[in-house]
Order: C-alpha cells, then sequence, then structure tokens
C-alpha cells in the first residue's frame, strides 16, 4: 500500500491510498518528504553511540588508529609487507578508514530494524528511511578519520594531488555498498536472529579477503577477477589511489567491484520493498 498525500487549493490535505505495485519501487518523493524524520535518526544515532562516553567522539579516531598500528606492527614491521614505496602506517589508514565506515554501516544497519521494533509497530513511515540512517551516521566518524589522514600525510612529506577531488565518488561508492548489505542483511535478521551472531564472524573474514593489510599487487594475475568480486577491494584500491598517489586501481578489478554493487544494491531494493510489509508482524 502506498500513501501519498496532496494539497488542493482550499488549503486541505488529500491522503490517496494506492495498492502496493506487484514490483516494489523506490518512492523518492515519499523519502523526500519524510526527510526531517532522516535527519532526527541520524542525530540519534550519533547521541547513542557517545552516549556517557568519557572520551565522547575520540572514539572515532582511536578505533582505526589502534588498528592501523596493531596491522602496522604485525604486517608492516615483522612480516615485511609490501606497501607500493609508501610508510606502511599510510598505506594501512588508507584501507582501514574506509573498511572501519563500512564494517560499522553493516553492524548498524543489520541490527537497526530489530532495535526501532516499537517505531516499526506503532508508526508509519518509509521503512527504507532507517537502513539510510544507519549508513549515513558513522560518516561522521570517517570525515574525523580523514582529518588524521591528511594530517599524516603532511607529516610523512605526501604531497596531495588533484586526485582527492574523486574522494567523494569513492566514498558514494563505500556508502552504495554499505545500504545494498544493509537492505539484504537487516530484513533477514528481523526474521532469523542468526545473522546477528554471524555477522561479527563474516566482517572480520571479509576484512582479510580485503586489501587492507596488503597490496592487490601480491595477489596472482589468474585470480585478479575472482578477487574482484569482492566489492571492497574497488573501494579500498580507489581510496589508496585518491589519498597517496599510488599506482591507479586495478581496471578490471574496478569494473567488477562495479557491477556488483550495483547489482546488490538493485536487488536489495526489491528484496527490502517486498519484506517490509511483514516487518510489524514478525519483529
Amino acid at each position: 500500500m502506498s500513501v501519498t498525500t496532496a494539497a488542493p487549493k482550499s488549503s486541505r490535505s488529500t491522503v490517496l491510498i494506492r495498492p502496493t505495485p506487484r514490483l516494489p519501487t523506490l518512492d523518492i518523493g515519499e523519502i523526500w518528504r519524510c526527510r526531517e524524520l532522516l535527519y532526527y535518526l541520524v542525530l540519534r544515532e550519533l547521541k547513542l553511540r557517545y552516549k556517557q562516553a568519557a572520551i565522547g567522539v575520540a572514539w572515532a579516531v582511536i578505533q582505526p588508529v589502534l588498528a592501523v598500528l596493531i596491522f602496522a606492527l604485525i604486517f608492516g614491521r615483522f612480516a615485511k609487507m609490501p606497501s607500493g614505496g609508501q610508510p606502511y602506517i599510510l598505506f594501512a589508514f588508507t584501507a582501514v578508514l574506509p573498511w572501519t565506515y563500512f564494517a560499522e554501516a553493516v553492524r548498524r544497519s543489520t541490527t537497526g530494524l530489530i532495535s526501532d521494533a516499537e517505531l516499526i509497530r506503532k508508526v508509519y513511515f518509509p521503512r527504507l528511511i532507517l537502513p539510510l540512517a544507519t549508513v549515513v551516521a558513522p560518516l561522521v566518524d570517517f570525515a574525523l578519520g580523514l582529518i588524521i589522514l591528511l594530517g599524516l600525510c603532511i607529516w610523512y612529506h605526501v604531497p596531495l594531488t588533484s586526485n582527492l577531488l574523486f574522494l567523494p565518488v569513492f566514498l558514494v561508492v563505500a556508502v552504495a555498498l554499505a545500504l545494498s548489505m544493509g537492505l539484504w542483511l537487516g530484513p533477514l535478521s528481523v526474521r532469523y536472529r542468526d545473522v546477528i551472531h554471524a555477522l561479527p564472524f563474516v566482517i572480520q573474514i571479509w576484512l582479510y579477503a580485503s586489501p587492507v593489510a596488503y597490496p592487490m599487487s601480491i595477489v596472482p594475475e589468474r585470480w585478479r577477477l575472482l578477487y574482484g568480486l569482492n566489492p571492497m577491494v574497488g573501494v579500498i584500491e580507489g581510496f589508496r589511489w585518491v589519498v597517496l598517489g599510488a599506482e591507479r586501481p586495478d581496471a578490471v578489478a574496478m569494473l567488477t567491484s562495479s557491477v556488483v554493487i550495483a547489482a546488490s544494491l538493485t536487488a536489495g531494493l526489491i528484496h527490502f520493498r517486498k519484506m517490509e510489509r511483514s516487518f510489524a508482524d514478525i519483529i
């Protein structure tokens, strides 16, 4: 069922109730009309994350910094992992930053529907706003981490080039990937709570299956196409190119990742719109 509000000349609003189309569609107009709700949900996410935290938003920086230090010690110092001629700390940070955003956004979007069970049962609003809010809120943490990363680039005398103009492009790709995962895993977690328990293991395995601690160059050429099916490969390689001015990302891997993300997001939207009809009954 879709609801449309019209405002005729008499200044009275008219509510038109239409049957839901057989093929689920993305009602951008309805989401835009509820943009204020989206704003307050994002604000709520930020407040809940740092509520009663002694050091507040500093956690947004501490988490990726500690991860980078561990990678630098184990992979950079002990394993002598190549870093393309760049300081390993910068090499790791440019990958940890988008990865931390992605992992946090997926975690929040997977559990968000269950956390807002009472809201879903009592109030009508476009349910798609919930996963949107959970993938937008971690961008604040990403922005704080990006400031630290750019500061490290200046410290290590790594020039900031015009490649930075492409940063929003790869950030949008990362947001699209996180949203697509949330559109799949969120509805599944409503029906099967096992998804929430399995998610930390999946994220951990995915981390080591992505070029976070190591460069993509160590992957044999014959496996590049298969490896590129991991959509985070294109995101991470793109960030390294943008920030460090490293070698251009592998074209095959970038194209493969883009196709996978686009297909996953499209299918995720259809899946979410089909499942949302039963959220209030099951949750």
